[in-house]
């Protein structure tokens, strides 16, 4: 299972891939909402695990970004 981690404090994110990974999860990390949404657009993920505050867009508009998304 995919899983995607946008999160911009860099201890938190570490430790969700590191336990996560763990588990026998394949875990992709971005740090900005950018970066979250392009990552979102462009892989496969089963999970997102979203911040609501990230630099750039916050996850509250990443996440109405990928809602009205028909891809």
């Amino acid at each position: 299972m995919k899983l995607l981690i946008i999160e911009d404090e860099a201890k938190t994110a570490a430790y969700l891939r590191k336990g996560l990974a763990e588990s026998g999860f394949v875990v992709d990390v971005a740090t900005t909402g950018t970066d979250g949404l392009d990552y979102a657009w462009t892989g496969e993920y089963e999970l997102i695990v979203l911040d609501v505050r990230l630099p750039g867009r916050d996850g509250w508009d990443v996440l109405k970004r990928l809602r009205d998304d028909d891809r």
